[in-house]
């Protein structure tokens, strides 16, 4: 099904949410964003601290009140139906918030109860979640002595206890090492092929490029631009990066030079970072050439291909990371 055809699940109009100091001026952490989210995608909000990323989410999750513009999920109005929409949607915090005295299947069964289901319910539920999360043999084990890794699974298996159509997830794989964070898309691949939609917040640019089918970009509380990685990417960065270093002495005058070559085929602009210079066109290799023609010795040489981090560079003028 096209993209197109699929229902709206979670729209929004001139969104806002301003944060009210006392004695001071509110704070726009979200500026009036505008976007649509369709069942069975996986949407994501990519940007430094402090974007409106989790504000956004938090307003989505019916935790925290907007304070303009039109907000609806599951086409109801979290300002007066939050109770039922939190009944519809599963969601996964930034840090864990399990009962660490309680073994994981026990956390899974209390969970449960909020939603008003059957013992013979929330028993069946937790048996394929243990297994959805590969922690069946962990089942009897406390939460307290688990891994982050493990922890991290069991958050989201417990978000999964009332089936939920929306899984929301705010910096899910924080602080998890190479194979956990794996370990951790596939499952969430595998919610997708099962028809939930995902919506979820991150830092990682291979996390945002593997999981999302499109991103909204946001800085100082606006989306920048919105779309799919590959878009953002082509539209936004071009194909090809020659990372450049200098020695600090030799960089001003490096620099002046590599500009030169804006405009020659090889190079269609040049970003200057603290620690390195950024040549973006279609050719890396044939900017490296030129690089070398001009006389220059660079210390270190890294020719890549374009990504998500250089979209924001160009979008806002600083990296993800700053």
């Amino acid at each position: 099904m096209n993209p197109t055809d699929r229902a709206v699940l979670v729209h929004a109009d001139g969104l806002t949410k301003l944060h009210r100091r006392r004695g001071g001026e509110p704070v726009h952490a979200v500026r009036g964003v505008d976007f649509r989210i369709v069942s069975g995608e996986t949407y994501g909000f990519l940007g430094p601290n402090g974007a409106g990323k989790s504000t956004t989410m938090r307003m989505i999750c019916c935790v925290s009140e907007a304070s303009g513009g039109t907000l609806r999920v599951l086409g109801l109005d979290p300002a007066t139906d939050g109770s039922r929409i939190r009944s519809r949607i599963g969601v996964v915090p930034q840090d864990d918030t399990l009962d660490r005295e309680l073994t994981v299947r026990e956390n899974l069964l209390v969970y449960g109860r909020y939603f008003g289901m059957s013992r013979a319910a929330r028993a069946a539920r937790a048996d394929e979640l243990l297994a959805f999360a590969r922690l069946e043999e962990k089942a009897g084990t406390r939460v307290d002595t688990l891994s982050g890794g493990m922890r991290r699974r069991l958050t989201i298996a417990r978000s999964l206890v009332n089936s939920p159509e929306i899984l929301i997830l705010d910096e899910p794989t924080t602080g998890l090492d190479p194979q956990a964070r794996h370990l951790l898309w596939e499952r969430l691949h595998q919610l997708k092929e099962q028809g939930v939609t995902l919506i979820l917040t991150t830092h990682y640019m291979d996390e945002a490029e593997q999981l999302c089918d499109r991103l909204a970009v946001m800085d100082q509380g606006r989306i920048v631009a919105e779309s799919t990685p590959a878009a953002l990417i082509a539209e936004h960065a071009g194909r090809e990066v020659l990372e450049l270093r200098f020695d600090r002495q030799d960089r001003a005058t490096a620099l002046d030079k590599v500009r030169t070559l804006t405009g020659s085929g090889a190079a269609d602009r040049v970003e200057e970072l603290p620690d390195r210079v950024l040549v973006y066109g279609p050719d890396a290799d044939a900017a490296q050439e030129q690089v070398q023609a001009l006389g220059l010795s660079p210390t270190a040489t890294l020719v890549r291909r374009a990504g998500l981090e250089d979209v924001f560079l160009r979008l806002t003028g600083r990296t993800l990371v700053d």
